[in-house]
């Protein structure tokens, strides 16, 4: 393999190796479930979907395993505002994700474990831990020596002494130090708890994933992904109890940047979160991929309405193409499946592979459009069925082929009122081509203003008119500068 990747823990983008040549391993931090999803949670599963799809489209066999936090304090804490069960609570918000996942086209993942799912695992490994003197019982709660462990700190850079304190947990005076962090926390009147050694209670946050991950992957694997805003002190403390524990746990960790709203972070208890739900009322599922896929996953990326609207534009633009190329070279040929390793140009390959390129993979996507709308331009069947054939591989690969049956069948009510407006349209088109045949000029540019005033862009080809979607801002740029019919 030629990837290479930006590993956290060394601050180095490195060539990526497999434990085992062939298979990749790899666990991510799914969502803990104490609201429903928005845009800012999902940024995750479509940056980690792109490095599993590049990952199986270079042959290799990949274990993804992405958890549901199902037993954490703010789960708890909702619940009990909500008046609702936790359980119940925590139940119909993993339905919300995993409903999410699927409307943004990410593969199913290998496994879905949940914490509560996985307690004799959790115990296992705190007993791991006290056995090895790094984890002892106090006051009823489970702690974490951080100071037993010496390279705490390695992977997100900092140094216990200048970090707050571990805020897990209100039994303060049962730690020996203010910064080490609850493995198990004792039961609470009316709360979760399971037995234990320890007596009654429940896991802490960290513990939860560094036990289903070995449980699954081995006490090595390949990949430790998640959201930046868990480096620390989340994945810290997982790779401290599970070093501590004596496994090597995770070869590379990788995380994707934070969808920002106003400059802050996308967050549950801020009051700029767009769900998911409500987003896709506005562009399609297929656009909203597009808008959280198309920037590097390490740059952060500022929500507005305006860029999700100008990254729809940006799609359909791909569409147009794809949608215009299939009807000219025939349906049986240009909507064939793609394979499910497609040939790509060595500049894709080249772009993905550094780090993920996926900005610069697009810009290959784009030039090979505009090369294939000048062969429509130009009648030229050869030419436009190569660029089909490229355009739809690559996009195929970032799991946005518009021929994809997942994007087709979604559409559902969006292609039948296609249809409809087909019909419309090219009524109007008829009508601007009777007059451009009489050579009423001024009636042919009152037509053609009238669809790009509604957003329809208009592009005469050799075999007639075709039209498009275009964003109103683009149209009405297009309407000012348009030459008129007679010229």
């Amino acid at each position: 393999m030629n990837l290479r990747l930006y590993d956290t823990r060394t601050r180095a983008i490195r060539d990526f190796e497999p434990r085992q040549p062939g298979k990749v391993t790899m666990y991510v931090c799914g969502a803990t479930v104490q609201s429903p999803p928005h845009a800012g949670h999902v940024r995750f599963a479509v940056d980690f979907d792109l490095l599993r799809r590049w990952l199986l489209h270079q042959g290799m066999d990949v274990a993804y395993i992405r958890n549901v936090t199902d037993i954490e304090d703010k789960v708890l804490a909702k619940a009990a505002l909500e008046k609702t069960p936790w359980w119940e609570l925590a139940y119909r918000n993993e339905r919300a994700f995993s409903e999410a996942y699927d409307l943004l086209g990410c593969l199913p993942a290998t496994l879905e474990p949940r914490a509560t799912g996985h307690i004799p695992e959790i115990i296992a490994l705190i007993q791991r831990l006290i056995d090895a003197g790094h984890a002892y019982a106090s006051g009823g709660d489970v702690l974490f020596d951080v100071r037993s462990f010496a390279d705490y700190g390695a992977l997100s850079g900092q140094r216990i002494d200048e970090v707050q304190p571990a805020g897990d947990t209100e039994n303060v005076e049962a730690k020996r130090d203010p910064h080490d962090f609850a493995l198990w926390k004792g039961a609470k009147p009316g709360g979760p708890s399971w037995d234990t050694p320890w007596g009654p209670g429940r896991p802490g946050w960290h513990i939860e994933c560094s036990a289903m991950s070995t449980k699954y992957l081995g006490p090595e694997f390949d990949i430790h992904g998640g959201g930046l805003d868990l480096v620390f002190p989340h994945h810290e403390n997982e790779r401290a109890q599970s070093q501590a524990a004596g496994d090597p746990f995770a070869r590379y960790w990788l995380h994707n940047a934070w969808v920002t709203a106003a400059g802050e972070k996308m967050s549950k208890s801020l009051p700029n979160s767009v769900l998911v739900s409500e987003v896709v009322r506005r562009v399609r599922p297929v656009e909203l991929r597009f808008y959280l896929a198309q920037p590097h996953y390490r740059s952060m990326v500022e929500y507005s309405e305006e860029a999700l609207q100008e990254a729809a534009a940006g799609y359909q633009r791909l569409e147009s193409f794809v949608l215009h190329a299939v009807e000219f070279v025939g349906e049986s040929v240009g909507a064939a499946p793609i394979d499910d390793r497609p040939a790509v140009p060595g500049a894709f390959t080249a772009a993905m592979d550094d780090d993920l390129g996926v900005p610069q993979a697009l810009a290959v996507v784009y030039n090979a459009v505009r090369e294939g709308n000048s062969a429509l331009a130009a009648d030229d069947k050869e030419a436009v069925l190569a660029r089909l054939v490229e355009v739809r591989s690559m996009l195929s690969v970032l799991g946005l082929d518009p021929m994809d049956p997942r994007w087709r069948e979604t559409g559902g009510a969006d292609e039948s009122l296609r249809s409809a407006v087909d019909v419309l349209v090219r009524a109007l088109l008829d009508e601007r081509e009777q007059a451009r045949a009489r050579k009423d000029w001024a009636a042919a540019d009152a037509v053609r203003d009238r669809l790009r005033a509604a957003g329809i862009d208009v592009t005469d080809t050799p075999h007639g008119a075709r039209w498009s979607v275009a964003s109103h801002r683009v149209a009405s740029q297009q309407v000012a500068s348009q030459p008129p019919e007679s010229e």
